[in-house]
């Protein structure tokens, strides 16, 4: 199984190391299904976790955030978008969370914003999913 994860997912599971999010991260780093991947999206990770609200809440380092982003890369399928489909979506930052899962043929897109993505992902067969949908999915 091969979901992508957006950044909102990753910061919820190192903010609430409790929640359904940080148990999906978990997973993907243990190999039980493949993050999908690219370049500009571990960038984001990384960007997008290392804001200063992000750390403070989660009592982690900006070195803590980037073991966890190379993990998850580690564990992950680098995937370089062949085709670009933009412009798709309102967020011009949401379009490579799109492409990477059309690109690299992600079982689904795991998210809080479904609301970004709908429309477009339906058109590309991608399922949107929240953290815990993603969970239902992969099974005990």
């Amino acid at each position: 199984m091969k979901f992508v994860i957006d950044a909102n997912v990753v910061v919820a599971g190192l903010r609430s190391p409790a929640g359904a999010s940080a148990r999906l991260l978990g997973l993907a780093v243990t190999g039980v299904f493949t993050p999908i991947m690219s370049v500009p999206f571990v960038l984001e990770y990384e960007s997008v976790c290392c804001r200063s609200q992000h750390l403070s809440v989660s009592g982690l380092s900006a070195n803590d955030v980037g073991e966890v982003v190379n993990a998850l890369c580690g564990a992950g399928k680098e995937v370089v978008p062949h085709f670009q489909w933009r412009p798709q979506l309102r967020d011009p930052n949401d379009e490579m969370v799109l492409e990477a899962a059309v690109n690299g043929g992600a079982d689904g897109l795991v998210t809080f914003n479904s609301g970004h993505f709908n429309g477009p992902a339906q058109r590309f067969g991608i399922v949107l999913m929240t953290p815990r949908d993603a969970l239902k999915r992969i099974g005990p």
